[in-house]
């Protein structure tokens, strides 16, 4: 048997730990593994298939000595941008001043998505921004310092759900409620918070950003 095979059957022991080690997870008889180690004898196919399984060794480095022991199975990944959408996250817990609120704000990052799944939620990316919940008005849905997404395109209540609204110049993500008499219930959570009702001469003082559609942050 050539000394390269030998060489490499005891690289194998080595991985193993010891030649008994590799005789007793291999069920090849201790002597007969002695002759391979030592080049007195070549081993069969079988033998070699036997001994590469056992330590987790390229077959075709121990029969041959071409390639590597462990050759590097880690793929290379292709990310394909077209397939994420980037959705601007502001600094808007608290916004005042003059001018629309996200042009008060500044971003902080873009957020990926990919768009299969906005697409699955009727949602356009253009049409959405990502805001950082403030406070724990409504903790037990949303933490503070959540990140929500909002789609800006619903900024009207088109029935109960969780809206992000301007107040006094403020951001607040809250539930909404349409009551029989017209007004509308802003609800918190936290049942530490009282509801507000704004009554429906005073609608036009309620400014709706958008819908809520997506809630993230750390366990």
């Amino acid at each position: 048997m050539s000394e390269g095979l030998a060489a490499r059957i005891r690289q194998c022991a080595e991985i193993a730990g010891s030649g008994d080690e590799l005789a007793r997870i291999t069920a090849i008889p201790r002597r007969t593994l002695e002759y391979y180690l030592t080049g007195q004898s070549e081993p069969k196919v079988a033998r070699c298939v036997e001994i590469a399984k056992a330590v987790g060794v390229d077959i075709g480095w121990l029969a041959s000595g071409e390639g590597k022991p462990f050759p590097d199975t880690r793929q290379t990944v292709v990310i394909d941008e077209s397939a994420y959408a980037y959705v601007p996250l502001y600094d808007a817990r608290c916004s005042a001043g003059s001018g629309a609120w996200n042009e008060r704000s500044r971003i902080l990052v873009h957020l990926s998505f990919t768009r299969y799944s906005l697409r699955k939620q009727g949602l356009t990316p253009a049409k959405l921004a990502c805001l950082r919940v403030d406070g724990d008005s409504m903790l037990g849905l949303l933490e503070d310092g959540d990140t929500v997404m909002i789609d800006l395109s619903r900024n009207t209540l088109e029935g109960e759900g969780v809206y992000v609204v301007l107040l006094d110049e403020h951001l607040y993500a809250k539930r909404l409620q349409r009551q029989f008499d017209g007004s509308v219930l802003i609800i918190s959570h936290n049942k530490e918070y009282q509801p507000m009702t704004v009554p429906k001469d005073r609608l036009g003082e309620l400014q709706i950003i958008g819908r809520v559609v997506w809630a993230g942050g750390w366990m």
